[in-house]
């Protein structure tokens, strides 16, 4: 088994799973001790890349697309100290760290895991119920339903008519973005009724903060929610899949009807996608 130090924690590999355990002391970053321990399968793994640094260096972990629904969410916005796929090592650890990234290159090969987007998340969702407090106010989701309830410091457009409570079959997408500069970081749940854009500090299916860099653990609930919509490959799958098809032209509609079960058979689609996409083809 190989084995890397690094002054955030620890990241270990048997050839099959490489494991992410962070250390606990005060320079660790609370997210990073928030998510805990990570066993992520090889087949979820695009690459360990060694960077060589003037006090050190560091392994970065880049997975595959669509593997990891924290990845989805951050898109590679986490600050470095927060991002749990990053390893910063000290100069004694170096050569090790070489080793590392070069035997999980070699499984890679060896295994033939391809670098292309996968068709389903690899990595564990967050589990239910979970709750982050941020800015102006707190979200909390139980696997079914959103809550959002405010701090004083929310505006009053959001505040004046009480909690938020949003249905997860009413959610479209997700959006996260950490503070920077002088613009709020928020995490803002897109529903189908969405109309325009509305600032974060007034939307009022956002949480909204400008002191906190991260917004603390509001990315995992973010994560968990995204893990349980459908999956980004539904919406590469979808335009020719589930095009609406002419209701005066039946032979479409069943080459559609066709084409989604072979993506279902082919485990493109999960059983709630090809349910969800059938119903959408016949209700159009």
């Amino acid at each position: 088994m190989d084995e890397v130090l690094g002054r955030d924690g620890t990241w270990t590999f048997d050839l099959e799973t490489l494991r992410i355990v962070p250390g606990h002391g005060r320079g660790v970053h609370k997210l990073r001790q928030a998510i805990g321990e990570l066993s992520i399968p090889l087949e979820a793994i695009a690459s360990v890349v060694y960077e060589p640094g003037r006090k050190g260096a560091r392994l970065r972990l880049r997975l595959r697309d669509g593997a990891d629904p924290l990845s989805q969410v951050t898109a590679g916005r986490l600050s470095e100290n927060a991002d749990p796929y990053l390893l910063a090592v000290d100069t004694n650890q170096i050569g090790t760290s070489q080793y590392f990234a070069e035997s999980v290159r070699t499984a890679l090969m060896v295994h033939q895991v391809p670098s292309t987007p996968v068709t389903r998340y690899l990595l564990p969702t967050q589990p239910t119920p979970i709750t982050a407090a941020a800015g102006d106010g707190t979200a909390t989701f139980d696997g079914e339903y959103i809550r959002l309830d405010w701090s004083w410091m929310a505006e009053d457009s959001k505040s004046a008519a009480g909690p938020v409570q949003l249905a997860l079959s009413d959610v479209t997408a997700v959006e996260w973005r950490p503070q920077k500069g002088i613009s709020y970081g928020f995490l803002r749940f897109r529903t189908k009724t969405d109309t325009n854009a509305v600032a974060p500090e007034h939307d009022r299916h956002c949480l909204a903060w400008g002191i906190q860099r991260d917004g603390g653990t509001t990315v995992l609930v973010a994560a968990a929610v995204v893990s349980r919509l459908p999956h980004p490959s539904t919406a590469r799958a979808l335009p020719e899949a589930a095009a609406p098809a002419k209701a005066d032209d039946p032979d479409a509609m069943l080459r559609r009807l066709r084409e989604l079960g072979e993506l279902h058979k082919s485990g493109i689609l999960t059983d709630e996608e090809f349910a969800a996409a059938k119903r959408k083809l016949l209700e159009d």
